[in-house]
């Protein structure tokens, strides 16, 4: 490839999409391979627009890798949750393109079918034409508005309701992990709201909660009970998924937490634990529309 080729042009672009749709970097690589192998193979004459043609190839590979990923999901150990990714600050700029990428708005996507899916992330996140995404998924028009209008009601209905500020997304994840630090159940419970709900993915290789655990007082004795279990715990705020996070070690073992914040006070709390989604916490990754 050279850099004029269009599939390095629209890189960026083709990661993004197989991501948001995968929520797997690992996956959306071994799309983009495969596109890549397509493309190579193609007669570039022909191809009139080549950026709406390579989406469309991202679009069918990651629709067959999502379909092929179900069963695998349905037996994943304790909660699935998404590969996070560390940002630069350009994405948050995008508030439109932060929010789809968040691990929130990942997780709630899960929630829907491969076809669903895929037609909200066009619609929706790079506000492609009806025809456009037709062609992609291999659904008549008529039937991608009726996908993409029952997408958005399912979405809508499952989103956290309301977006803050970087700075006050800063200002809460460095309150929770400073309480976090001190292993102060007192101060944890300042900082979450009283239904907050905290989900784990070990995905069985190292220890996580298998199942969700709601309510401060649970959250707050567990957080505070890992504390006071490891010899050194660290935590350092990063960039992820385009929104403020934490990196934290238990004893050299990394985690990757991600908050949702709503009225100043955490209402979700994301932990990915396994060390086969935390490949893609240490050199931003390349997220445009």
């Amino acid at each position: 490839m050279t850099a004029e080729d269009p599939f390095v042009t629209h890189r960026g672009l083709l990661f993004t999409v197989a991501y948001e749709m995968l929520g797997s970097a690992a996956d959306a690589e071994d799309v983009l391979q495969e596109s890549w192998l397509r493309w190579a193979d193609v007669d570039r004459s022909q191809v009139r627009e080549p950026r709406a043609y390579l989406v469309r190839t991202v679009t069918r590979q990651a629709l067959n890798r999502l379909r092929a990923l179900s069963r695998s999901r349905e037996d994943y150990v304790g909660e699935w949750l998404p590969e996070p990714l560390l940002t630069s600050p350009d994405v948050a700029e995008d508030v439109e393109l932060a929010e789809s990428v968040s691990i929130a708005m990942l997780t709630v996507l899960e929630t829907l079918g491969p076809t669903e899916r895929a037609v909200f992330v066009l619609r929706e996140v790079f506000e492609l034409p009806y025809g456009e995404i037709a062609e992609a998924t291999g659904k008549s028009a008529a039937a991608v508005r009726q996908i993409a209008r029952r997408a958005r009601e399912h979405v809508a209905a499952r989103r956290p309701r309301v977006r803050v500020s970087r700075s006050e997304q800063q200002a809460v994840v460095d309150r929770f992990l400073l309480a976090l630090r001190t292993g102060q159940v007192q101060e944890l419970l300042k900082v979450m709201a009283p239904d907050v709900v905290m989900i784990a993915d070990g995905g069985g290789i190292v220890p996580a909660v298998l199942a969700p655990i709601h309510g401060a007082d649970a959250v707050a004795r567990l957080l505070a009970t890992a504390n006071r279990k490891v010899a050194v715990l660290r935590t350092t705020t990063v960039s992820l998924n385009g929104a403020p996070a934490g990196r934290i070690e238990f004893d050299g073992e990394p985690s990757a937490v991600s908050l949702v914040v709503e009225d100043g006070r955490i209402t979700r709390i994301y932990v990915v634990r396994n060390p086969r989604k935390l490949t893609r916490i240490d050199e931003p990754a390349e997220i445009t529309r």
